[in-house]
């Protein structure tokens, strides 16, 4: 059901679009290529498991999570207030 002047499924359009952003973003931020065997930040060994389970791998176990912590998402407010649409 939409209100106002959106057609009928406009916010199920809007979630898909959103859950099809989120899918190409991690798909971008996938490793690609060769696996390094030690880690490019901390020179550590990256474990052989590590590396088969992650084709293009280029991090240890430790420096990944310290990067995924910092990492920001952003994205767009598909469902922003009526109000600010009107401004």
């Amino acid at each position: 059901m939409a209100g106002g002047w959106a057609r009928d499924g406009a916010v199920q359009d809007q979630i898909d679009d959103t859950v099809n952003d989120a899918v190409s973003a991690a798909r971008a931020r996938m490793p690609r290529g060769e696996s390094a065997e030690y880690c490019d930040e901390c020179g550590e060994r990256i474990p052989q498991k590590r590396r088969d389970a992650l084709p293009g791998v280029r991090t240890c176990v430790a420096c990944q999570s310290a990067r995924d912590a910092t990492t920001r998402q952003s994205g767009i407010n598909r469902r922003g207030s009526k109000d600010s649409q009107l401004r």
